[in-house]
């Protein structure tokens, strides 16, 4: 979405590191934004539409990828939604459309462009998703998210035991609070943030810069026999007991 984007993060660093890249954006209106920010990139790397509510747009965007390239590596799925009246109040107001809207484009996603991304993993291949510890524990004014990231991490774990016989692995980052334009919707997330320093063994909270960027880089290439895992990016927050 933008320069704030854990999506935008791992790209990065993938970037410096040699990949060949296709990034995706939802569409017209926010082509531009993205467009821009792998402009310095130079010519080799593709933008392309991908709106994951549509699978017709899901598989012509991996046809056009796979295509291009011959063949796809990793996939990095860093997709979120609900709508903002779902995202504070009481969990137990959560509508029914809103409801689909999360589970479709946060947790469903993932399984189309698994579907379509794995058959050109012809040598093998890594697709991660970026969860948070809200699939396991209540974070309040997450709400339907929470719900969302647990469907989420199902979804990855079957997927990884769909898949590995194909030598395609799946995995998720569970991250800390992150400063991206989807948190900046979430009922009581400064308070989210502020707790998660003060209880996390590092006494910090996760940056753009020191985790995401390289652990999830190094989640994408990690040995070639982890898979269905979540993986925790969150300062230790998760292993506290208060």
């Amino acid at each position: 979405a933008n320069h704030r984007s854990i999506a935008w993060a791992i790209a990065h660093i993938l970037h410096q590191a040699g990949a060949e890249l296709a990034v995706a954006y939802q569409n017209e209106r926010v082509r531009g934004g993205v467009e821009k920010l792998v402009a310095d990139w130079g010519g080799d790397t593709q933008t392309i539409e991908c709106d994951v509510s549509d699978d017709a747009n899901v598989e012509a965007a991996i046809q056009q990828v796979g295509d291009r390239f011959g063949k796809i590596d990793l996939v990095v799925h860093s997709i979120a939604f609900a709508d903002r009246e779902d995202l504070g109040g009481a969990y137990i107001k959560t509508g029914r459309e809103g409801f689909r809207t999360a589970l479709d484009v946060s947790a469903y996603s993932l399984i189309p462009i698994a579907r379509y991304a794995s058959d050109y993993m012809t040598e093998g291949g890594s697709i991660l998703a970026m969860t948070f510890q809200a699939a396991e524990r209540v974070f309040p004014g997450y709400n339907v998210m929470g719900t969302a990231k647990a469907a989420l991490e199902n979804a990855v774990k079957q997927l990884a035991s769909d898949l590995g016989e194909q030598n395609v692995r799946v995995n998720a980052i569970s991250a800390g609070p992150l400063d991206t334009l989807s948190s900046r919707v979430i009922s009581k997330y400064r308070d989210m943030k502020r707790v998660h320093a003060e209880r996390s063994p590092m006494k910090r909270n996760i940056t753009s810069e020191r985790s995401p960027r390289r652990r999830c880089s190094c989640a994408a290439t990690c040995p070639s026999g982890v898979t269905g895992e979540i993986v925790h990016v969150d300062t230790g927050y998760n292993i506290m007991g208060i």
